[in-house]
């Protein structure tokens, strides 16, 4: 027999890594060195990191050049940038008629602003790699880095892409790595390998960035990451009640960098809203006493009125799919042969919901209760 090869951890990424990404809230909070002490050339790190910058008592072994832990000051704007667009026949057809996300740009010292902006720029490039060769998407990154900022600043941006796509190599590398076959069905394995897989992505980045940069690429992922490996535990503790994990649940939000808080908490008012509205829908005792609560609720009159005419909708099919399921009940007594007896579903079916959503609903409807 021959032996199951141990699957990779690559399902890590595909369903929950885009969601979580690794890392550790407190690369955000750390105090920020107040002083360089090499000689390579710094490189401005503005406000939007999301955070403070991660202490220099935490190793990073990356070549990467240093950057300036302040934020620009209000009179050092941005000096240069990349341009807004490619134009209309840019390099890649997946790309006419798109802005550039992201910018490289510069500060009036000349040295390249490093932020989330940056990455964002070398991904919307990459991204074209497949329609074309890699290095003419590196090119162009490069063309723009060039024209566009002072020397120090592109030489800066080009040395950064190197390491980002060191990066990107070996987190591929990563995901390859093999899980338990026997254990992977197993839900206390399955958190274990996500923690180490977040544990491990922090760490190779580490490894290939200064704090700095890695604070400023990735700061915000982690810190939501954390964020969401802390719910995900304190969802299967069982020494706590309900209450007590909402409360331990809202601490940890609260953790957040404000830009993660305030869209969370945005998250957790939709969905309350949104359950809200599914129970008034559920409960109500007509379709009519649903649009007028949903009214009430704060529910556009346009929207409301078109949730009354679906229940309305919905009603009449209900009514239709009884007399419907009452018909297929008595056709299973007749004794028809199975070739005549599918024709004649057909035909109630059709009889029934002359409408082909309808005849939908009700195919479902069947196959979800077993219906003859």
């Amino acid at each position: 027999m021959t032996q199951r090869a141990p699957r990779p951890r690559r399902w890590l990424a595909a369903c929950v890594l885009p969601a979580l990404v690794a890392g550790s809230a407190w690369w955000l909070y750390q105090p920020a060195p107040t002083a360089h002490t090499d000689a390579r050339p710094a490189l401005a790190s503005p406000a939007s990191t999301g955070g403070r910058a991660p202490s220099p008592s935490t190793p990073a072994t990356s070549t990467a050049p240093a950057l300036a832990l302040d934020p620009p000051a209000p009179d050092d704007p941005v000096a240069a940038r990349t341009p807004v667009s490619l134009g209309p026949e840019p390099f890649a057809g997946s790309l006419a008629g798109t802005d550039i996300d992201g910018a490289l740009k510069a500060n009036s010292t000349g040295e390249l602003i490093v932020d989330l902006q940056t990455r964002d720029f070398f991904d919307y490039f990459l991204s074209a790699v497949g329609e074309v060769a890699p290095e003419q998407a590196l090119d162009q990154i490069r063309t723009l880095a060039t024209t566009s900022l002072p020397p120090a600043a592109a030489e800066q941006a080009m040395t950064l892409l190197d390491q980002y796509l060191a990066y990107k190599q070996q987190a591929l590398a990563l995901e390859s790595a093999p899980l338990d076959p026997a254990r992977q069905g197993d839900p206390d394995y399955q958190q274990q390998m996500l923690r180490q897989a977040f544990t491990d992505l922090k760490r190779l980045r580490q490894s290939v960035f200064s704090p700095e940069a890695h604070a400023a690429f990735f700061g915000l992922e982690e810190a939501y990451g954390e964020y969401t490996l802390a719910t995900l535990d304190i969802a299967r503790r069982t020494d706590l009640s309900p209450s007590a994990k909402t409360a331990l649940v809202a601490w940890h939000r609260e953790q957040l960098p404000a830009p993660l808080r305030q869209t969370e908490q945005r998250l957790i008012e939709s969905n309350q809203s949104n359950q809200q509205r599914i129970e008034i829908m559920t409960t109500a005792s007509s379709p009519e006493q649903a649009g007028q609560q949903l009214r009430e609720l704060g529910m556009s009159v346009e929207a409301a009125t078109g949730v009354t005419d679906y229940l309305r909708e919905r009603e009449g099919f209900e009514r239709r799919y009884q007399e419907y399921r009452e018909a297929l009940t008595h056709l299973q007594t007749a004794g028809l042969a199975e070739a005549d007896l599918a024709a004649q579903r057909t035909r109630l079916l059709h009889q029934h919901f002359p409408d082909e959503q309808h005849q939908t609903w009700a195919r479902l409807e069947t196959l979800g209760s077993k219906a003859p």
